[in-house]
């Protein structure tokens, strides 16, 4: 009787590894699948919005498209047509429309 209880529990200590395995992996698709991605989209998104110079064609996430007439701290002006500015704000302005409308990738 006790043979069979401490087989039983050398048993049960594997399926338990076997479920650390499948947790870890589990978890290491979600990071590459998921979580890496996303913070690479927002590093580019960042460092797109830093690299904003005056010329660039632009479109903010409403859809106003304009070309960057000057940059301030946190603000941009842009110039939509001869005579019509508008000031947003730099988190306005979409990386990923402005480089669809622009034709780069």
């Amino acid at each position: 009787m006790t043979n069979s209880i401490l087989l039983q529990a050398m048993g049960a200590g594997g399926g338990i590894m076997g479920q650390v395995f499948l947790f870890g992996g589990i978890i290491l698709i979600m990071y590459f699948f998921m979580i890496r991605p996303q913070q690479k989209k927002q590093k580019d998104a960042k460092n797109f919005l830093e690299s904003i110079k005056k010329g660039d064609i632009v479109v903010t996430i409403g859809g106003i498209h304009g070309r960057v007439y000057s940059l301030e701290d946190d603000a941009v002006i842009l110039d939509l047509d001869k005579g019509v500015k508008i000031k947003v704000e730099k988190s306005a302005i979409s990386a990923e429309f402005s480089k669809k409308s622009t034709g780069t990738k």
